[in-house]
């Protein structure tokens, strides 16, 4: 402990990390001197996730008595903006376009994302077609104005929008990526004719070819303006009532962060902000410890997310859909289900299953899990709490994985006959096997699922699941984790400190980052270098300037460039990193181009020397970076494991010898797990925030900074 004179010689500077998911709200306080991590949880409110947000920051603050006035800055992750868009309950939005493109949005694109399915029905469009307006003008595809804009359609665009009692408009016009003056003026008359109607224009957004595309992107940020500009404005205002008036930032669907200022302009880019924020956690916590190549997975109440991370990279992409179903990002646009965003986004797998997913049988006699959640209102039968649908949380409870009486540290109890009582009624009278044995079916339905993700993650990338380490974390996840290792053949497991709020600490080892992007489309053989060379310095400048609006948390600009390319006549681009070279030559086209050949060997299995290739845009990542919080070494103790030995219960596993049943399991505290300790399956892990499940046959050791690193016996 330091003394009063020590601490006030050197102020201690904090830092507070916030993420909202469906059931509970997980908030993390960094000390950036020590590196100590004090947590909260609460349960989410979904009616107004912004008082969830404020009772975890004062529950932090009060904890770790900690003055607000030392807090730097708060990073917020939250699935705001997501969840209008899968609810429907975007902002009443008109869309402006060319002359002969009004129904752009109603005919989308031709693929589909099941082929053969005659049921299928395409997403209804965010904006009615009844809200979708013409303007006369045309520009081509070189950027030359064809069409000059009329002034005349213009005004009778603007008067139509002034009768139409709308809160936003989304402007895209052809070919705009090239020359934007003409949404530019658009956007002026509708905002000085509607100053109150937020007003998104394309080339501002993502100014990049591909009409269709480019219009989807600029309608969700259109709709979802209204509302995450109306919620961060009262997350700040309640952080100022508790007297915590330092910069609020936000995630980023890339895990990067931007200021809350930038979030409500531009609230597309952070779509997919919740999930990111674990993936980079689990970068910087493999990178931290020497294994730069890991795949995470973050299971809460609603939710399982996987996302493969490598050399200390979380994948990237662009081709991604919203409000889809369970689907990857990369592949024919996201899987064409959804409304497609073209923003940078943590390539991850999302699948409905998490603590509060609902079992069921269905009318053939089988039984499922999922996709209908019991969220964090009414939640599982366990909580007492109005639930009566079993969930996952409630199968875990039967099986003795769970202790009704140390759930959330003892802050909740849960009750375990009313969870067998509803596992019996809805599964097992059904299917004729016993309680144990249908809540065993429950969990290893769920995990299969969850196993197909993780296969999606990694083999189906093109990537061997034994040449990683999986990280388990989110409140639910460490009960499943080592399961899924055995099933997808991965030969080690790590569950972090206080993994369920790791997320929340994701929050904070992210840098701010800010997306820029100019669209090309010239062959390799036939680019003026020195226009690339003049556009990359347009979209740096562009960066120093909102790096300069940015961040005061973050260090001076850093660029990162890349290239989209492609074979000639193809119709999907790879992203690759700009060769490290001061001048843009001929020998850095040379780099370029060999880059280029061996991703796609590595992405499609074949590499085509002798065809042209097309440069199709150029992307600039300004980078601001902000100084990690150092992980705390546990105080080596020379103590074997029974110093946390809380007892023993039995506990249901299903091993190979083909035997099932209760086994009689030891019992840890983790906060009094020294390091260095080493212990066997069957045993059960128990912190406030989540319980680590060690199956028989593997084994368990705990490192310098306490993490659990768990592999196969043999």
């Amino acid at each position: 402990m330091t003394t009063a004179q020590e601490s006030d010689h050197h102020e201690s500077r904090y830092r507070i990390g916030v993420d909202i998911g469906g059931t509970f709200t997980d908030g993390t306080l960094v000390d950036s001197t020590t590196g100590r991590v004090t947590t909260s949880k609460v349960l989410s409110t979904p009616s107004n996730p912004a008082s969830g947000f404020i009772s975890a920051v004062k529950k932090l603050l009060s904890s770790a008595s900690v003055d607000p006035s030392h807090i730097e800055h708060v990073v917020h992750a939250t699935t705001v903006a997501t969840n209008a868009i899968i609810e429907g309950k975007t902002a009443r939005t008109a869309f402006v376009t060319t002359q002969g493109f009004r129904d752009m949005l109603e005919i989308a694109r031709q693929i589909r994302p099941s082929l053969y399915d005659l049921q299928f029905e395409k997403p209804a469009p965010l904006v009615p077609r009844q809200l979708c307006f013409e303007v006369e003008e045309r520009v081509n595809a070189k950027g030359e104005v064809v069409t000059p804009l009329d002034d005349h359609s213009l005004n009778q665009v603007v008067n139509q929008l002034a009768s139409s009692d709308i809160e936003a408009v989304a402007i895209c016009l052809l070919h705009s990526y090239r020359n934007p003056d003409h949404e530019r003026r658009i956007g002026e008359a509708i905002s000085e004719k509607l100053p109150n109607v937020i007003v998104s224009i394309s080339s501002d957004v993502v100014p990049e070819f591909r009409e269709y595309l480019r219009a989807s992107t600029t309608v969700i940020n259109s709709s979802v303006a209204p509302i995450v500009s109306a919620y961060l404005s009262s997350i700040s205002q309640k952080l100022v009532s508790e007297n915590v008036t330092s910069e609020l930032l936000v995630m980023q669907s890339s895990g990067g962060v931007y200021p809350a200022q930038s979030a409500s302009e531009n609230p597309v880019f952070m779509v997919e902000s919740g999930p990111a924020a674990g993936a980079v956690a689990a970068a910087a916590l493999g990178s931290n410890l020497g294994q730069p190549n890991v795949i995470s997975f973050d299971m809460g109440g609603t939710t399982a997310k996987a996302s493969l991370i490598r050399e200390g990279q979380p994948n990237i992409t662009k081709d991604y859909s919203v409000g889809g179903a369970a689907q990857s990002g990369t592949g024919a646009f996201g899987g064409a289900s959804g409304y497609p965003i073209r923003t940078p986004v943590v390539d991850l797998v999302e699948i409905g299953a998490g603590g509060g997913s609902i079992a069921w049988v269905d009318s053939g006699g089988a039984l499922r899990v999922g996709p209908h959640s019991a969220g964090a209102d009414p939640g599982p039968v366990s909580y007492g709490l109005g639930g009566t649908k079993p969930t996952i949380t409630d199968a875990n409870l039967v099986l003795g994985r769970l202790d009704p009486n140390y759930f959330a540290g003892g802050e909740m109890k849960l009750d375990i006959d009313s969870a067998r009582e509803s596992i019996r009624v809805n599964c097992a009278n059904q299917l004729k096997i016993s309680v144990e044995e249908a809540a065993h079916g429950i969990i290893e339905i769920a995990n299969t699922a969850m196993v197909n993700a993780l296969r999606l993650v990694s083999v189906q990338r093109g990537h061997d699941p034994r040449d990683f380490m999986l990280i388990g974390f989110g409140g639910a996840g460490p009960a499943h984790t080592v399961r899924l290792a055995e099933q997808a053949g991965i030969p080690k497991v790590l569950i972090p400190l206080g993994p369920g709020t790791a997320s929340a600490l994701g929050l904070l080892v992210t840098d701010v980052r800010m997306e820029g992007s100019a669209t090309l489309i010239v062959r390799a053989d036939q680019a003026d270098l020195t226009q690339i060379s003049r556009e990359f310095q347009r979209l740096e400048n562009l960066g120093r300037k909102a790096h300069k609006q940015a961040a005061s948390a973050s260090g001076a600009p850093v660029f990162e460039r890349a290239i989209e390319m492609r074979y000639w006549g193809q119709s999907f681009e790879l992203s690759i990193p700009a060769p490290n070279r001061s001048e843009i030559d001929q020998t850095w086209m040379q780099e370029l181009t060999e880059s280029f050949h061996n991703a796609h060997q590595t992405a499609y299995g074949f590499r085509a020397n002798d065809e042209p290739i097309e440069i199709v845009n150029l992307r600039l990542t300004t980078v601001g970076k902000i100084a990690r919080p150092q992980m705390l070494k546990l105080s080596i103790t020379d103590t074997g494991v029974s110093i946390a030995l809380k007892g023993t219960r039995p506990v249901y596993f299903s091993e190979e010898s083909g035997k099932q049943g209760m086994i009689e399991s030891k019992v840890y505290d983790r906060s009094l797990l020294p390091a260095g300790a080493v212990f066997s399956g069957p045993a059960i892990v128990e912190e406030p925030d989540c319980t680590t499940v060690v199956h028989p046959n593997w084994q368990a050791n705990i490192d310098e900074f306490g993490n659990i690193i768990i592999q196969p016996k043999n």
